[in-house]
């Protein structure tokens, strides 16, 4: 496979490695389990900013469709994983989202700003290797199941990205969306030893 066949998300700085796809084909059940993971997560993190947030008309509305969402994603892949026989279980994170965490200013208006771009490359993140996931997995209805979420972690990635637009001014958003994008991709230079969907 050539670097020319993998997708191109416009926020982010690098497309992921060839490597990256390999590792992920070969530990189907290991990513299937950190997906079901990553999909709780990002519920827990659409609600965790509704809580925070919650005079923000348009972000509670938002959020509470990208929650409800990502749970039924949950559920699904907690589908594959009975029919699979694989129990649901801990694992280990790799340094990607405690990186990305890191990036979140404390003190306000910047955590709010931060919040929501950080989640939004994570979401343009998803997309692109869900993508790859439906395109290269040599079973036809997992690759199948993994293309009928990409729209959801494309759409989710805009939501983040017009509430930052909304609460704030364009050309804030677009720089700072540089700077985390820039931390994004080198937090994905160096390959995880262990599959995951962000490693």
């Amino acid at each position: 496979m050539s670097s020319t066949t993998l997708p191109v998300i416009i926020a982010l700085k690098q497309a992921s490695s060839i490597a990256w796809v390999n590792q992920a084909i070969a530990n189907t059940d290991t990513l299937l389990l950190d997906h079901s993971h990553c999909e709780r997560k990002a519920a827990g993190v659409a609600l965790n900013l509704m809580f925070r947030y919650p005079s923000y008309t348009q972000l509670v509305r938002q959020l509470t469709k990208i929650a409800r969402e990502e749970l039924e994603h949950f559920e699904l892949v907690n589908q594959w994983l009975e029919r699979r026989d694989i129990p649901l279980a801990a694992l280990s994170a790799p340094p990607y989202g405690a990186g990305m965490k890191a990036q979140i200013r404390a003190k306000e208006p910047d955590r709010l700003l931060d919040s929501l771009l950080v989640s939004g490359l994570i979401e343009a993140r998803s997309h692109e290797r869900l993508g790859l996931l439906a395109t290269h997995l040599p079973d036809p209805e997992l690759a199948q199941f993994y293309g009928s979420l990409m729209a959801s972690e494309a759409r989710h990635y805009g939501v983040y990205w017009l509430l930052a637009d909304t609460y704030f001014e364009r050309g804030v958003v677009n720089q700072r969306l540089e700077e985390l994008a820039v931390v994004e991709s080198q937090l994905l230079e160096m390959l995880h030893p262990e599959p995951r969907i962000h490693s």
